[in-house]
């Protein structure tokens, strides 16, 4: 493929992922972990803080930028090492569309710079890259570099990496709305049928479970428009650290925290017990 001879050409680009990993107490944590309660299958990460973090360093913001890629590749690491099936980080929102026109364009740029360096590492370790957004609104080389990587390694099953990207749940409900009323008038549907599973079946991640875990970065305690079907029984974890400086030591915070909370789904804490005693007794 075209893409892959253009990573060939990147001899300047040395990647890491997976590398042989000889820290005993990193494994020892992931043991651990796996050991001790449920590993969310799914974990959704709104990446915030680059902006913050490049000002406290003195540096451009896309500088920041630059410096939350390594963020990603550790997470994704961290994330397939520890058995986690879908990992869904907030690339890019249809807000950001409004920042300075200097700022997007550098974005874009990492983005293309980095999905073209890593698709190999993704592949060679078994990772699907999907993308949930209007990618009409991408620059045509964005789009082409996603859609080369999304074909390569779509038959991928270690783990799902999901990038949003020109996203954000208002859209995403909205374009729902849309597409199921144009099947109704179609006669597709039948209006009396609708319900939250066919609705959520309408969405970009009609094929993927609810996030489990949602991660917010940099202090924010907000959502800012993720994933607002998707996160209604998620367990949120909200950290101060801004996104370069979140590594997978903070992502076994988050999940220890995760594990530590008792999911009820409007049932009562004596509901799920008896529950949890019953299915010991089958």
């Amino acid at each position: 493929m075209t893409l892959i001879k253009k990573i060939d050409r990147a001899s300047s680009f040395k990647p890491h992922w997976f590398a042989p990993d000889t820290d005993s107490a990193d494994k020892r944590i992931q043991t651990d972990l796996k050991e001790s309660c449920q590993i969310p299958s799914h974990v959704a990460v709104i990446m915030d803080g680059n902006g913050r973090w490049a000002r406290l360093k003195g540096k451009t913001r896309v500088e920041g930028h630059i410096a939350g890629v390594e963020s990603v590749r550790d997470i994704v690491e961290a994330c397939c090492q520890l058995g986690i099936k879908y990992l869904t980080l907030f690339t890019f929102s249809t807000e950001n569309w409004k920042r300075p026109e200097k700022e997007v364009t550098a974005l874009m740029h990492i983005l293309v710079r980095v999905i073209g360096r890593e698709t190999r590492q993704l592949h060679d370790n078994n990772i699907r890259l999907n993308v949930i957004g209007d990618m009409r609104m991408l620059p045509e080389k964005v789009r082409q570099v996603l859609t080369e990587t999304m074909e390569l390694t779509k038959n991928n099953s270690q783990l799902m990496l999901n990038l949003a990207i020109s996203y954000s749940g208002k859209w995403e409900i909205v374009q729902a709305c849309r597409d199921l009323a144009f099947d109704v008038k179609a006669g597709l549907v039948d209006a009396e049928s609708i319900n939250e599973k066919l609705f959520a079946s309408y969405l970009t991640t009609s094929s993927i479970p609810d996030p489990e875990l949602l991660i917010r970065t940099s202090g924010e305690f907000r959502i800012s428009n993720f994933m607002l079907w998707q996160s209604a029984y998620s367990e949120i974890y909200f950290t101060n650290a801004y996104w370069p400086d979140f590594r997978r030591s903070q992502l076994y915070d988050a999940i220890l925290e995760f594990q530590s909370r008792e999911r009820r789904f409007g049932q009562t804490s004596e509901q799920l017990q008896t529950k949890k005693i019953a299915s010991h007794k089958l």
